[in-house]
């Protein structure tokens, strides 16, 4: 009965997110909807920023399933074919969960947390499906690792600290994870800016520049393009 509990608690807590983005949460609220006390609703959840974690962890679950399964369709040794399909897998599921997107990925607030908890473990979950396919195209010198000389001792401080916290088979040169890095970042801000309506000017149909982004992104690291 409590994990049923807990499943209709965030349900709604989903519903309203959605209608009204992270502020419109309200464990007052959820308490009504569902009949409860509010007192009775924190035997469940001890805080709106609790709740929040856990619904982060639950839509990073989701997002790395549906990454996991776009990857698992395509043979093992279709490293190149994986690569794509987890990538459009992550477009996918910004575009079709804009308000969890942007509870994951959006402007750092307190239902953030801290740098630990389960919230924090499910996004390490989803990177490591994209650090296991980067991995591949390492071993495989499927590119030219940039030099480390070329990075600034800041720039490898930060890098170093990065690699303490991937799930790489072996520690990669700081060059490749300043590539990767790049790469995520260039990913990212172009599905970012698209979940977040910031691409009007360019049109609704958003397909041709994001293939456009991919290819260059795929190029950079030694996969050849596939017109999906």
């Amino acid at each position: 009965m409590r994990e049923a509990t807990l499943l209709e608690i965030k349900e709604i807590a989903r519903r309203h997110l959605v209608a009204h983005g992270p502020p419109g949460v309200s464990l007052r609220a959820i308490a009504r909807e569902m009949g409860m006390t509010a007192p009775g609703l924190y035997r469940y959840f001890g805080s709106h920023d609790e709740l929040m974690l856990a619904m982060q962890a639950d839509y990073f679950t989701e997002l790395a399933d549906a990454v996991r399964a776009a990857d698992a369709s395509l043979p093992p040794d279709d490293v190149d074919g994986r690569i794509h399909a987890a990538l459009r897998a992550f477009r996918r599921w910004a575009l079709a969960n804009r308000a969890e997107f942007a509870l994951l990925f959006g402007p750092p607030g307190p239902h953030h947390g801290t740098p630990e908890g389960p919230a924090v473990a499910a996004g390490q979950e989803f990177a490591a499906v994209f650090f296991t396919l980067f991995d591949r195209l390492l071993a495989e010198e499927r590119f030219a690792v940039p030099d480390d000389d070329a990075l600034t001792p800041v720039l490898c401080r930060q890098l170093t600290a990065f690699a303490e916290h991937t799930g790489f088979s072996t520690a990669p040169p700081l060059g490749a994870l300043h590539l990767l890095t790049s790469c995520w970042v260039r990913l990212y801000g172009v599905v970012c800016m698209e979940v977040f309506h910031h691409l009007g000017f360019i049109g609704d149909d958003v397909d041709a520049l994001f293939e456009a982004e991919l290819r260059g992104i795929l190029a950079a690291v030694g996969v050849p393009y596939r017109v999906p």
